[in-house]
C-alpha cells in the first residue's frame, strides 16, 4: 500500500491496482501541484462537505464518489459524477482492491453555499487490502484516514482492536480539530505503528510546530514511528 500526502487532508492512497484519493484540496502551501495535474483515481473518498475538503472534487468526476448518501448527492449532482458510492456509519464497501470502512469523526458538516446542505455525519475512513472480520489477520496491511475529528474513545474500543490499523493519518492543527495532544493521545489508543499529521499549517487558526507532536506522541509511551511528510511525499506502507 503506498501513502502519499497532498497537504491538508488530501491522501492518495494505492492498493494494488486501485487509486483511492481522499478530501481534495489542492489549495494548500504542502503542494506544488494542480488538480488537473493529478491523475483521476478510480475512487473519490470524502470525509464531510467543508470546502477545504471537497474543493476539487469536481476536477475528478470521471472517479466514483464515495462519502455518505447525503454527500454522495449532493457532489453528484453540483459537480456531475455519474458514478457514487452513498455508504454510512459502521459500513464496509469494496473498491476495487480496497476495502473501505466508515467510522464517525467527532466534527460538523454543514455545507455553506448560500443555502445551507446537511451533508450527514462526519466521517473518517479505514482503508484495508483485505475485508475486515473479528479475527485478526497480521497479513493485511490497513490506513486510518480520521478525516476532521476531535479524540473520541471509539478510536480505542472499536477502530485500535477490531479494525487494527498499522498506520493513521490525524489532524494534528488544533482549533477545529485535535491538537498535538489529543491526537497523540488517539496515537496511542489506536496502537498504531505508523503515524502521520495533517490537516496543519494551511491558514493561520492551523499553525502549529508539528515537532509538538511528535514530543507528545512520544510522552505517552507509544511504539508508534511519527512521519512528518513533506507535501507530495509517498510512504510504502
Amino acid at each position: 500500500m503506498e501513502l502519499t500526502w497532498h497537504g491538508h487532508s488530501c491522501w492518495h492512497v494505492q492498493v494494488d491496482d486501485t487509486s483511492l484519493l481522499i478530501d481534495p484540496f489542492f489549495d494548500n502551501p504542502h503542494t506544488s501541484l494542480e488538480p488537473a495535474e493529478v491523475d483521476t483515481p478510480d475512487y473519490l473518498l470524502l470525509t464531510h462537505g467543508h470546502a477545504d475538503h471537497i474543493a476539487h472534487a469536481g476536477e475528478f468526476s470521471g472517479a466514483t464518489v464515495v462519502g455518505t448518501p447525503e454527500l454522495t448527492g449532493y457532489v453528484s449532482e453540483e459537480m456531475g459524477f455519474d458514478e457514487s458510492i452513498g455508504m454510512n456509519i459502521g459500513g464496509t464497501v469494496e473498491c476495487g482492491d480496497a476495502y473501505v470502512t466508515m467510522h464517525r469523526a467527532d466534527h460538523t458538516n454543514g455545507i455553506m453555499t448560500g443555502y445551507e446542505y446537511d451533508a450527514g455525519m462526519p466521517a473518517g475512513y479505514v482503508i484495508s487490502d483485505t475485508v475486515p472480520t473479528q479475527v485478526s489477520d497480521e497479513e493485511s496491511t490497513t490506513f486510518y484516514h480520521a478525516g476532521d475529528t476531535g479524540l473520541m474513545t471509539e478510536m480505542r474500543d472499536v477502530i485500535g482492536p477490531y479494525l487494527e490499523p498499522d498506520a493513521a493519518a490525524l489532524p494534528v492543527g488544533d482549533h477545529f480539530t485535535m491538537g498535538p495532544w489529543q491526537a497523540a493521545v488517539a496515537v496511542d489508543w489506536l496502537d498504531v505503528d505508523h503515524a502521520f499529521p495533517m490537516h496543519y499549517d494551511t491558514f493561520p487558526p492551523i499553525e502549529i510546530d508539528v515537532d509538538d507532536f511528535v514530543r507528545e506522541v512520544a510522552g505517552t509511551g507509544s511504539d508508534a514511528e511519527v512521519h512528518v511528510l513533506a507535501g507530495d511525499e509517498t510512504f510504502e506502507l
